[in-house]
């Protein structure tokens, strides 16, 4: 029997693993998903700010826990997998959020910056999918991982940016998941990225002071930066049945910013 809409985006049941999930657009996508009916993970690597996050969520109602880790490091991201698992049962929906820029111009980049930004925001959501996939989703043949890419990743250098190593990483997470929805659709598992433009975050905070907050919001179409709720809605329909038949795929939720600049 054909469900209805508001069936088809229930999450009640799932479980939803949130990387970076202690503040900014992590912590809306974990809003997004509990709100939906999913019990949430949280991991970032400081324990305090994520005590403070699953604190939030818990007040509005959501079952949510949390574990401090780096998904930098292989070990700490199989202890992350490994207890969520322990603690929650299986992974239903991953959230590779976690990451790192670093801002200098391309001939002066340094080279440990480089690394640092490409093991978090490319190899961490390589190994943490796989070890999700391996002991949660291929064998139950079902499971949605997102990928948080950016318009950074689309159009080279939108706005100016000097961040090298974080642009080529989130162009890298765009192919990562089409070619890790090419391999994993036998199993029932869905991959897609979303590319957000420029929201008030802490890892924005620099470049909208240093451009001005007027004329970044000068760059996009809608003449607005993102807000507290503007990835709830394709973070929801990524990880529910509503999206059952999409995989492979990204959808920038930025103003109309990639309109422009060719994404």
């Amino acid at each position: 029997m054909t469900r209805t809409v508001q069936q088809l985006f229930d999450l009640s049941g799932k479980t939803a693993l949130v990387t970076g999930g202690s503040r900014g657009l992590g912590l809306q996508m974990a809003h997004a998903l509990g709100e939906a009916g999913a019990r949430i993970m949280l991991s970032s690597r400081k324990a305090g700010d994520l005590e403070e996050a699953a604190a939030e969520l818990q007040a509005a109602g959501i079952d949510a826990r949390w574990i401090a880790a780096d998904c930098a490091q292989e070990a700490d991201i199989e202890r992350l997998a490994r207890e969520t698992m322990e603690r929650m049962g299986d992974i239903d929906i991953l959230v590779n959020n976690a990451g790192a820029t670093w801002g200098a111009p391309a001939e002066d980049h340094p080279l440990a910056a480089w690394d640092k930004v490409m093991n978090l925001n490319v190899r961490g959501y390589f190994l943490l999918s796989q070890y999700v996939a391996k002991h949660s989703m291929i064998g139950r043949k079902s499971g949605r991982i997102i990928n948080i890419a950016s318009i950074a990743g689309l159009g080279g250098n939108p706005v100016g940016m000097k961040t090298i190593a974080y642009n080529t990483s989130k162009g890298a997470v765009l192919n990562f998941t089409r070619a890790l929805a090419g391999e994993w659709g036998e199993h029932g598992i869905t991959v897609n990225a979303i590319c957000p433009g420029f929201f008030k975050t802490k890892m924005a905070t620099v470049l909208i002071e240093s451009l001005g907050e007027d004329a970044m919001k000068a760059h996009a179409p809608l003449r607005r930066l993102g807000d507290d709720e503007d990835l709830k809605g394709i973070t929801l329909l990524y990880a529910s049945d509503a999206g059952k038949h999409i995989t492979g795929q990204w959808m920038a939720v930025d103003g109309g910013v990639s309109a422009l600049v060719g994404g």
